[in-house]
């Protein structure tokens, strides 16, 4: 399988003062493997963040990657209450007290995601400005895209080590793969446009941090998957703008806390390893399949 990538165009200038930061064509990047699939960039980056856009804008051009840039929401200048966030709800499902920055950082990617739905793209590859990339990144996304299948949501990236069960070769060898524990990391991911509906639809309002919010789409019937062995990588030294300081709650909060994240990793752990099992059994009858027929020739 050889999936080429046709580049309509790659940004050369950054103006982080723009809503969007765009070309003439918006078409995106057409993906030339069996989907001939259309794909959208976005990345969200701060206003006040000129070097992280710099500094993505090289690591981007330098893989021909076509981008829109998302203006993030700064939760630095967000005036509380908004309604898309429940406070109440944070604080007993979370144990600690809101970051502002967090706020903006969920906005911000539930408005790629109706970027998304206001285009005919079928799928969207969403970064942060601090992620790094491997030099076949976007092949192997256009071998993920050809087998989208079995994935709603394509994480690029993760800040947790959980094994990854190989589920389908992508034939460069880097596999489809499932993680049956808590992953965080929202650095980089590709939602297809089910995907995209369902953060908009079920991801408001804010309870969690995003990136934990997003790790639960087995509770909605959706399917994640990983590009393992990685392809991207979150871990830069850039300081963070998120997590600056962190403010814990009583302990008696965790009384509210303690019996809902129970509840979402034995959920997790059982209905993971329910379409784990079916991807394994389906590849065993795929091999069988293939042994069967080099046989008969």
């Amino acid at each position: 399988m050889n999936n080429t990538v046709d580049h309509i165009k790659t940004l050369q200038q950054a103006r982080p003062s723009d809503e969007i930061y765009d070309t003439s064509l918006p078409q995106g990047i057409h993906l030339s493997g069996a989907r001939r699939a259309k794909l959208q960039v976005y990345l969200i980056n701060l206003d006040r963040a000129e070097r992280r856009l710099e500094l993505m804008a090289a690591k981007l051009n330098a893989l021909g990657i076509a981008y829109q840039r998302i203006a993030g929401v700064d939760g630095q200048k967000l005036t509380f209450p908004v309604p898309e966030f429940s406070e109440i709800s944070y604080r007993m499902l979370h144990g600690r007290r809101f970051l502002p920055a967090e706020v903006g950082c969920y906005l911000s990617h539930i408005n790629c995601a109706k970027q998304l739905l206001d285009t005919d793209a079928d799928f969207a590859l969403i970064l942060e400005d601090d992620v790094t990339f491997a030099e076949d990144a976007m092949d192997s996304i256009g071998r993920a895209i050809d087998q989208s299948d079995c994935w709603d949501i394509l994480r690029l990236t993760t800040v947790n080590s959980g094994h990854k069960f190989a589920i389908r070769p992508l034939g460069n060898g880097r596999n489809l793969a499932m993680c049956l524990t808590r992953e965080k990391g929202a650095g980089a991911y590709v939602v297809n446009r089910k995907a995209a509906k369902w953060m908009i639809q079920r991801l408001l309002p804010i309870r969690l941090a995003y990136d934990i919010a997003f790790d639960l789409e087995f509770m909605n019937g959706l399917n994640a998957a990983f590009i393992h062995p990685l392809i991207a990588s979150q871990f830069t030294r850039e300081p963070t703008q998120i997590q600056t300081t962190i403010h814990k709650l009583p302990t008696w909060r965790y009384f509210s806390v303690l019996p809902y994240r129970s509840y979402l990793e034995v959920a997790r752990v059982v209905l993971r390893t329910a379409k784990l099992a079916r991807h394994l059994l389906q590849r065993s009858m795929r091999d069988l399949n293939h042994t069967t027929a080099k046989r008969q020739r």
